[in-house]
């Protein structure tokens, strides 16, 4: 699986490179540059992040954190997981490697869904550094209200699909 992905993501890297191409050397020398900036800067995060999610799973005491956030947690769990995840500053590297470590150490499916969905649609930091100065305010609020019930709706509905 994780070979065609990698191969459809190439695929799709080549055929953007060709298009750019098309339209000039310019353009592709730039989206080059661009792409070799890009990586070398979020290089040091995701290996900061992937070698941090291992330090975080050996030191989580796995008890702790199927007692608080395992599948026999319930909707506390899901709560906590949920705050959690609204309260997680960083992007994907952080969250992802977050909920992939508590997976690790007990957590619940259920919990770890309401946690990601969480993080992915209302993480209190992305609403202060982003979307309100950016957006207007009623629009920032009404967003995050109508987003309010969607990592609990998403448990829920782990729940009943069972295990994945």
């Amino acid at each position: 699986m994780t070979l065609a992905i990698n191969i459809l993501l190439w695929l799709a890297v080549a055929a953007l490179a060709l298009l750019a191409a098309s339209r000039g050397r310019v353009l592709l020398n730039d989206g080059l540059r661009n792409g070799a900036t890009e990586f070398i800067l979020l290089l040091p995060r995701i290996s900061i992040g992937v070698v941090g999610s291992g330090y975080i799973a050996d030191v989580l005491p796995n008890a702790l954190v199927a007692q608080w956030f395992g599948p026999e947690s319930g909707f506390t769990g899901v709560l906590l997981a949920t705050l959690g995840g609204a309260l997680t500053p960083g992007g994907p590297v952080v969250g992802f490697s977050i909920g992939a470590t508590a997976l690790k150490s007990g957590a619940g499916a259920p919990q770890v869904i309401a946690y990601s969905t969480a993080w992915a649609l209302y993480a209190i930091h992305r609403l202060v550094i982003w979307e309100m100065p950016l957006m207007p305010a009623r629009i920032v609020w009404l967003r995050a209200a109508v987003s309010l019930p969607l990592p609990f709706i998403a448990a829920v509905l782990a729940m009943m699909l069972g295990r994945p």
